[in-house]
């Protein structure tokens, strides 16, 4: 990736929408050249997708929570199989040490925090942190330069 590349990614995860015209402009590149870099990105599996982000609160789920799980009594495999089942959870990521899973969850209110945790106890040991504040709800990721 050059520096070309870098700034596109810049632009486009400040605005995905960005029609491959104003891309153009900003990058002082021919459409063909941009439309062929985008391509290239996209088949590296840097650009993942195109997506718009949704505000939970704005859709009734301001509450979001954290959930470490740990003790897990049944197989990874089955685990995340059933896990993709919820609609509240969503993220969740198998990680090392003492915790087996970390899973971010969005939920109405605290009754359905209740009703997700229910439903998680039988796969193991539940803690759960209800976000208070968010300084970085999300942040753009570029490469490092050297």
């Amino acid at each position: 990736m050059d520096k070309i590349d870098i700034e596109m990614l810049r632009l486009l995860q400040e605005d995905s929408r960005m029609t491959v015209s104003q891309l153009s402009k900003q990058l002082a590149l021919s459409r063909p050249s941009v439309t062929e870099r985008m391509h290239r990105l996209q088949e590296k599996g840097i650009i993942e997708e195109f997506t718009a982000r949704v505000s939970p609160a704005a859709i009734g789920r301001a509450t979001i929570i954290f959930i470490q799980l740990s003790e897990l009594k049944i197989t990874p495999q089955e685990f995340e199989k059933r896990i993709k089942e919820e609609k509240d959870i969503i993220e969740c990521h198998r990680v090392t040490g003492q915790t087996s899973y970390f899973i971010k969850a969005a939920v109405s209110k605290i009754e359905g925090l209740g009703m997700l945790v229910d439903r998680l106890i039988p796969f193991g040991n539940i803690n759960t942190s209800i976000v208070l504040a968010s300084p970085i709800p999300y942040r753009h990721l570029l490469p490092e330069q050297e």
